[in-house]
């Protein structure tokens, strides 16, 4: 048997996927943004669909790869050449981004989140490093967490270890006194365990680890529950 050891000073999370589904409100926040340009830059609307616009999209980020860090600044780019193109004023863009960022912060976290958050508060420091555009005060949920780094304002992105360890210095603990959580095996695992944290994958929706010869998870979980019941179960 095991010794147990000491509980980790913090607990690091990945939001989007981890804290709450991401996909539909994505999609959600695609038609509200789709409906304010259909009455507010009608040009736009006529010339471009939500799928034409995605498209636009991605071909930017083929030819602009920096983009990747910051997804929010390639969805303005996006539609600022799309207003440019199709003769309305760039300058409602800004509008729109506004319309767009406050759907896709209208998420719903799952049913764990919210009481294994107020369980683990007191008990260690609480951190999220996201690459997303997240906002955990727009979200409700930024009393929670003792800092957040987000690779769109940081300039770095996971897997690099460099935003793991800003998380850290934010948190004031050692790499090897946190734990990270999150459910991309590849950005979330691979790159805290680089960083010389443990970490913990987020399998919500029962994955079979596509990477298992080169990363493995120091636990799997699939809810916040079950975190909580691995962090008692393997800590004194």
């Amino acid at each position: 048997m095991n010794p147990r050891r000491a509980w980790p000073k913090a607990v690091l999370f990945d939001l989007d996927d981890t804290l709450w589904p991401i996909a539909p409100v994505i999609l959600e926040a695609e038609q509200i943004l789709f409906a304010w340009l259909r009455e507010h830059a009608p040009r736009v609307a006529q010339q471009f669909t939500i799928e034409t616009l995605r498209q636009a999209r991605l071909e930017l980020l083929a030819r602009q790869p920096a983009f990747q860090l910051d997804l929010g600044a390639l969805r303005r780019a996006g539609l600022i050449a799309a207003f440019e193109q199709a003769g309305e004023d760039a300058a409602k863009v800004e509008l729109a981004m506004t319309e767009f960022f406050a759907a896709r912060n209208a998420v719903i976290p799952y049913d764990d989140v919210l009481p294994g958050l107020l369980r683990l508060k007191g008990r260690v420091k609480i951190g999220s490093v996201t690459n997303g555009n997240a906002d955990l005060q727009t979200i409700g949920l930024a009393r929670h967490f003792d800092a957040s780094v987000a690779a769109p304002s940081f300039g770095v992105a996971k897997p690099s270890a460099a935003i793991f360890l800003e998380a850290c210095r934010q948190l004031e603990v050692a790499p090897a006194e946190a734990v990270y959580v999150g459910d991309d095996l590849r950005l979330d695992i691979y790159g805290a365990q680089r960083a010389g944290l443990r970490a913990v994958w987020m399998n919500r929706t029962g994955q079979v680890n596509y990477l298992r010869d080169e990363v493995r998870p120091d636990a799997e979980v699939s809810s916040l529950d079950g975190l909580l019941d691995w962090l008692r179960r393997e800590h004194a």
